[in-house]
């Protein structure tokens, strides 16, 4: 059991025996003690003055001479501040908690039984118009890391993914490959599938833009202004009628274009799979909209046919949400096409007929935060059990220091030139510390640099608050100094570097009998942060938040790196220290190939 657990039914059983009144465990609150006093947890006494009527040091003084007494192995001695009392852990209950940390392989941990509830994950979401960028590393990071915390929580988790294969965009590279592609395929170019698809994306833009520009310049010699003369050139644009031809087509179920966009995908959903598998993410599930919207359109015609819906003059089907402060939402278009929200309504049906699901989280960016509002009540009003608690996990835009990306420009930050990056990048760096990996084969020194490098990319992208909007600093990401992935890959290579050297020692038990070491300040706060992985691990799943992990991970390296500096360890003579400084290094160890573990990041042995 944790110190603060016995802590706290010691106390609430004080409140019983000293005043005869029962206290929740929630009104007993104990934290870490300011570092001006002395001690190392804190009772604040204040809410209990109402059950012992007497003045908050009196309170304080009453129930720290009972802990005293009662539970002597924990509480060594106390003092009060005012309405704090400040309690001095034992030093033979730190080296217990210690021995337990060590040897609890699951520490901080959950279990998830068969009963315990369905979470259902959505991140990725691809367009197969084009590769993975930034934009959408971030995303899978964040949903990779939060379908591990939300497991660690106690939960079963269904990670998803929702593929857009449908659409005008996946139209325009179709049209682009048919028209200047000349039988190019992944296997002749030597590209990956989804980047040779993205370039005719970006081809067809190209030729758009143009066919625009001339078919404007032409209105505007006739006399139209350039507004008037552009808006034209984009109806008439004989390019963009053939894409919406095509589109019609495909909802036609013509062979040669089904075939076509068959073919295409294909080549995709390869590329895609290769970069997952870099960045070290999956699914057990995925959903594809092409195979959802007429689902949606089902359930938007069911919900017309109940009045939760109603339809316009021109046939057009709509939500009205004034009665809930929004406003009227378009769910069918006039010619029976479908929109984004009627996908989303058919996919949720399907999804709740695959899957028990208990709670849904939506891993979209924040432009996408009303959306997932009005699909909220929708899915309610049309009888999903989870849909007025869905989750959107809202998350903020990354950018690079040179600006932002454009998909249709060519200008987007590839995912895969990024990995390329970040690893050779981490290969560069590892070239100055040659001498410590001079007996590793080159494969052995490429796989160090792949760890790191994506250890760099994903730290620095997840310790930072999913809302916010981000900087992302490649250069800065890879630094072996400060709140950095490779930091705490370091630390830890370090303390199996020390490990590795322990065969030569002989075992020792950390106590001998009651006879327990005096514990430095700096052991005991080593060891108070390691007995707060759990807490960390429970906080980051109830507000979905995973940069609190990436966050423990680092307070918990530097705080090892300070102990490191200033206390012996394999020199240590006395060989009682040396075994609790060394089941130091092994839990601390272990916590941190947990802690990124939950983020999807791997540690290396050796750097």
């Amino acid at each position: 059991m944790q110190i603060e657990q016995k802590i706290t039914q010691a106390v609430v059983a004080a409140v019983k025996d000293l005043y005869g009144q029962d206290v929740p465990d929630a009104l007993v609150q104990l934290g870490a003690t300011k570092k001006e006093f002395e001690g190392h947890l804190t009772l604040v006494v204040f809410p209990l003055l109402k059950m012992s009527r007497k003045r908050p040091e009196d309170t304080a003084q009453d129930i720290g001479q009972y802990l005293v007494a009662q539970l002597p192995d924990v509480v060594a001695r106390f003092n009060v501040i005012k309405g704090f009392l400040n309690l001095v852990v034992a030093d033979a209950c730190w080296i217990n908690l210690l021995d337990e940390i060590r040897h609890d392989e699951n520490y901080g941990l959950t279990p998830v039984t068969d009963n315990s509830p369905l979470v259902m994950i959505e991140y990725s979401s691809p367009n197969t118009n084009k590769p993975l960028h930034l934009g959408h590393v971030r995303n899978n990071l964040l949903g990779w890391a939060l379908a591990q915390v939300m497991a660690a929580n106690g939960n079963r988790v269904v990670k998803t993914n929702i593929v857009n294969d449908r659409g005008i965009h996946i139209c325009k590279s179709m049209l682009a490959w048919s028209k200047w592609g000349h039988g190019e395929t992944p296997a002749n170019s030597g590209k990956k599938g989804d980047h040779l698809v993205g370039d005719y994306y970006v081809a067809f833009d190209k030729h758009y833009r143009a066919e625009v520009k001339e078919l404007a310049d032409k209105f505007m010699s006739e006399g139209m202004d350039a507004e008037a003369a552009k808006e034209r050139a984009e109806k008439e644009s004989p390019l963009m009628q053939e894409a919406r031809a095509m589109l019609v087509k495909w909802e036609q179920n013509d062979p040669e274009v089904r075939a076509l966009w068959r073919q295409m995908n294909e080549w995709v959903y390869a590329g895609f799979d290769e970069t997952y598998k870099a960045l070290g993410v999956g699914f057990d599930k995925i959903y594809y909209e092409s195979q959802t919207y007429l689902e949606g359109k089902e359930k938007v015609m069911e919900g017309l046919d109940k009045g939760f819906f109603y339809r316009r003059p021109d046939g057009s089907v709509w939500a009205d949400l004034t009665g809930e402060g929004l406003d009227e939402k378009l769910l069918l278009r006039a010619d029976g096409t479908s929109v984004y929200m009627t996908q989303d309504i058919g996919t949720a049906k399907l999804r709740f007929q695959d899957f028990p699901i208990d709670k849904m989280i939506y891993v979209v960016g924040n432009e996408q935060n009303y959306h997932f509002q009005v699909l909220s009540i929708l899915l309610d009003k049309l009888g999903f059990k989870w849909g007025k608690d869905l989750v959107h996990f809202s998350y903020g835009m990354v950018e690079l220091p040179n600006g932002k990306m454009k998909s249709r420009e060519g200008t987007v930050v590839d995912a895969d030139d990024l990995i390329a990056k970040m690893i050779s990048d981490a290969r560069e760096m590892s070239k100055d510390k040659v001498n410590k990996l001079e007996d590793l084969t080159d494969e052995e020194a490429q796989e160090i640099a792949r760890i790191v490098g994506m250890g760099a990319l994903k730290y620095f992208i997840l310790k930072v608050d999913a809302r916010k909007n981000m900087l992302f600093n490649p250069e800065e990401s890879i630094d072996f100094n400060g709140n950095t992935g490779p930091f705490i890959q370091y630390t830890y290579a370090r303390i199996r570097s020390i490990l590795r050297r322990t065969s030569e020692l002989p075992p020792h038990p950390l106590t001998k009998g009651d006879d327990s070491p005096l514990l430095s300040a700096k052991e005991i706060s080593l060891i108070q942060l390691l007995a707060a992985f759990g807490s960390a691990v429970r906080q980051a799943g109830t507000d979905y938040n995973v940069s609190v992990i990436a966050n423990y991970c680092y307070d918990l390296a530097k705080e090892f790196n300070g102990f490191y500096h200033d206390f012996q360890i394999l020199k240590e003579p006395d060989e009682q220290i040396r075994a609790v400084r060394l089941a130091l290094c092994e839990s601390v160890a272990k916590v941190i190939r947990q802690g990124m573990g939950l983020l999807g990041i791997e540690v290396p042995e050796r750097m």
